[in-house]
């Protein structure tokens, strides 16, 4: 509850409250004459401004650059690191998800203009925006979606101007006369006609070094001169911290304040500065210069212990190949989710055998079967086959497959493999009875048939090739 003169009024509610038809900036007596016996506690505006930064420091986990949109609101420029996600679909729904997780109630927005986001998740259904479309976007919502204060959205309702739409049909000669050049101001915001620039929040603690330029630069060159300086200043600070960068965030600052980001991520910590700048020169031409970059900064965003290690150009024996540089280069070039491994698992199944992880994680503890062949790859679900056996334990003569059929010239088996009941009540009388089969082309398979708890006995394919 907020007190405004001697008006009291909801500052904000909970789920439950929203359920019972409270709204924010309903009057505290029209919501307890709706809902008797409502508890209402004064709403703490500096504990709500620090929640909301805090909140900020945690979305950099997505992107460099997040600015407060107070006083309950984000703004997140994911240019240069959606990649680093899976893409903008992924990132939304995984941001989406865990802040559902943590108790937090928010529609999400994400368009290629700041302004037509903020617009779309306030005011429309949330979602993405493909690119290009913000004046469809934003034709149907509310004036208010254009940031315009309250007596600029009441004069324009009371000429019949509810909608976006109608200040886009109307000419803005006349809509300058009319409303001023703020309307338009703000409407070519939402558009992209006019340039937003954001702030970027920083954590105090993140080790950070900046670089400003008496006169602005632009060229690549210039910038790759820029990032190996700022790598070799970052490093002696986490040196001296004892620490290695696991993340690195780099923001340009432009002259006509549209900052530019790029973002990498390593395998393991680091503090080697050339190799930090390759990796950053990697992500520099996604780098739009303008009219110019008149500071740099590169901050170490996520950070881990990195002890001194001795150097062992003079051990004896034969060394392990350090593969953390070519890691590190492909998680940059290809992003962190098509970087990886294949680790095995504590499981009779075959789809659960394997789990992806990071491409230099410790290993899980499990070994990888030697005593029973898998397939190279699997199938994911696996496909239904038509198929033909003499009797019923026996491998099949012939399998169609895709429409194709396939002759069996050797077939090994069965192997039979049990449900794990103990991690699925419904597995607790899966049956299934494992064939590897070579065809007469040479072709290497791994089918299965229902266990006898099934009355079909159907076949399936699960594997190719041979490991």
């Amino acid at each position: 509850m907020a007190q405004d003169g001697a008006r009291r009024g909801l500052a904000g509610v909970d789920a439950a409250a929203r359920r019972l038809g409270l709204r924010p900036g309903m009057s505290a007596a029209q919501a307890q004459a709706l809902v008797p016996g409502l508890h209402l506690v004064p709403a703490d505006p500096e504990a709500d401004a620090a929640a909301l930064a805090r909140l900020g420091l945690w979305c950099q986990r997505y992107a460099p650059i997040v600015a407060l949109d107070p006083p309950d609101g984000l703004m997140i420029d994911i240019t240069g690191a959606a990649h680093l996600h899976g893409g903008e679909a992924p990132l939304l729904a995984d941001l989406s998800a865990r802040l559902e997780r943590s108790g937090i109630l928010a529609r999400l927005a994400l368009a290629d203009i700041p302004g037509c986001a903020w617009g779309v998740a306030r005011f429309g259904e949330g979602g993405i925006v493909p690119r290009g479309g913000a004046e469809q976007a934003i034709a149907g919502l509310p004036v208010a979606a254009l940031r315009l204060g309250f007596e600029a959205v009441r004069a324009l309702q009371d000429v019949g101007i509810t909608r976006v739409g109608h200040c886009l049909d109307k000419p803005r000669a006349s809509l300058r006369l009319r409303f001023g050049a703020e309307l338009l101001f703000r409407l070519d915001r939402a558009l992209g006609r006019e340039p937003e620039p954001l702030t970027a929040l920083e954590a105090p603690e993140t080790p950070r070094v900046a670089l400003r330029f008496a006169e602005p630069v632009g060229a690549r060159e210039s910038l790759e001169r820029v990032v190996a300086d700022l790598c070799a200043r970052l490093v002696p600070e986490l040196e001296r911290r004892g620490l290695g960068a696991r993340r690195l965030d780099l923001v340009f600052v432009r002259v006509d304040r549209l900052d530019q980001a790029i973002r990498i991520g390593t395998a393991g910590p680091s503090r080697d500065a050339a190799h930090l700048a390759r990796l950053l020169g990697e992500r520099l031409s996604l780098i739009d210069p303008g009219f110019g970059i008149e500071e740099a900064v590169l901050s170490a965003s996520r950070v881990e212990p990195l002890a001194e290690r001795q150097d062992t150009h003079l051990a004896a024996g034969p060394q392990a190949p350090d593969l953390a540089a070519l890691v590190d280069t492909l998680l940059v070039r290809l992003g962190a989710a098509r970087v990886y491994r294949l680790a095995p698992v504590e499981s009779d199944l075959p789809e659960r055998a394997v789990c992806r992880v990071p491409a230099l994680a410790a290993p899980l503890g499990a070994l990888w079967p030697t005593d029973l062949p898998r397939p190279a790859r699997l199938l994911a679900p696996p496909e239904p086959v038509t198929a033909m056996a003499e009797i019923p334990d026996a491998p099949p003569l012939f399998f169609v497959w895709r429409n194709t059929r396939h002759r069996i010239a050797r077939a090994d088996g069965p192997e039979r493999i049990l449900g794990e009941w103990w991690v699925a009540d419904a597995e607790a009388d899966l049956t299934r009875d494992y064939y590897r089969v070579e065809t007469e082309a040479g072709e290497r398979f791994w089918l299965f048939r229902d266990g006898p708890m099934e009355a079909n006995g159907r076949w399936w394919l699960h594997g190719l090739g041979e490991a």
